[in-house]
């Protein structure tokens, strides 16, 4: 009996070892498991984290990069703008995100990549344009140098025409010859007596010019006295010598056709006070030119 006892006795201690050694494995393997898990799960949050800060840093660098983008092209600055605010607004986003799983994580990287692909597609198109700008500005360059040169070219052609014409005017103009003034008596003789002088006679040849326009020609004449006075009959006898209106003591029109013409002009005294002693100087003008000088004295 007591044997039965006994042997029942070590069955039973017998199976609680078995037990508690069951349950101690069993705890083991759930501690196990346990830090296995934690340092999986800790893995996998520092994995996590790590890619929210990658994807901060990117962001933060794209955003770097719109700010480096310059365009003067109004339409793109806008889209620039656009573009630019959606990074921030995705930056701030992840910022603020405190749990953040594989699936957002994953979600954030494929915006990031969207948003870079638009931020390159920006750098081609503006450096497209600053390319595009830079030779309209090399174009702009050439053809301001190419109007300049054609600028100086036409100024340079202007004076050259201006300077030909003055050429030509001055190949132009009269010139005369054997000019001689004197005063004639009523009998039409020379005098050299003041008192005697009723007229005084211009006589000059103008001279032979294959350059000199033909037709009409005005020839005028101004007498000074000895006393530095002009002779003249009126106010009103003006002509155009330079940029001045000037009076004129006596003018003769003749019709001049290139050759040697014999012209006379005359001042007639009679009716005007009597002639004064001294030396008379004479002046001729013709086309706006001074074309001979003489001189004369009276007794």
């Amino acid at each position: 009996m007591n044997d039965e006892l006994n042997t029942g006795a070590k069955k039973k201690d017998l199976r609680n070892n078995i037990i508690v050694i069951t349950l101690a494995v069993i705890l083991v393997v759930v501690v196990g498991l346990y830090f296995m898990q934690s340092r999986e799960h800790k893995s996998i949050v520092n994995e996590i984290s790590a890619e929210k800060d990658s994807i901060q840093f990117q962001l933060t660098e794209i955003a770097a990069s719109y700010d480096s983008l310059k365009t003067e092209n109004d339409t793109i600055n806008e889209q620039l703008f656009v573009a630019q605010a959606k990074v921030k607004d995705l930056l701030l986003e992840v910022e603020q995100t405190k749990k953040v799983s594989y699936s957002k994580i994953s979600d954030y990287q494929k915006q990031v990549t969207t948003l870079r692909g638009i931020m390159r597609d920006f750098v081609v198109q503006i450096d497209s344009l600053n390319r595009r700008n830079e030779e309209l500005m090399a174009e702009n360059l050439e053809v301001k140098q190419q109007f300049k040169q054609a600028e100086q070219r036409n100024q340079q052609l202007s004076q050259e025409k201006q300077q030909l014409q003055q050429n030509l005017k001055r190949a132009s103009k009269l010139e005369t010859r054997d000019l001689l003034a004197e005063t004639i008596n009523s009998r039409n003789k020379e005098t050299k007596f003041a008192k005697r002088a009723e007229k005084i006679r211009i006589y000059f040849i103008l001279g032979q010019n294959v350059a000199a326009e033909r037709g009409a020609k005005t020839i005028y004449a101004r007498i000074m006295r000895p006393d530095q006075l002009l002779m003249s009959k009126s106010e009103n006898n003006l002509f155009q010598f330079e940029d001045l209106k000037i009076q004129y003591s006596a003018m003769r029109e003749v019709v001049y056709e290139g050759k040697d013409l014999a012209v006379a002009i005359f001042w007639d005294n009679t009716g005007e006070p009597e002639l004064m002693t001294g030396t008379y100087t004479v002046n001729l003008f013709a086309d706006g030119f001074e074309i001979g000088e003489t001189t004369f004295t009276l007794q």
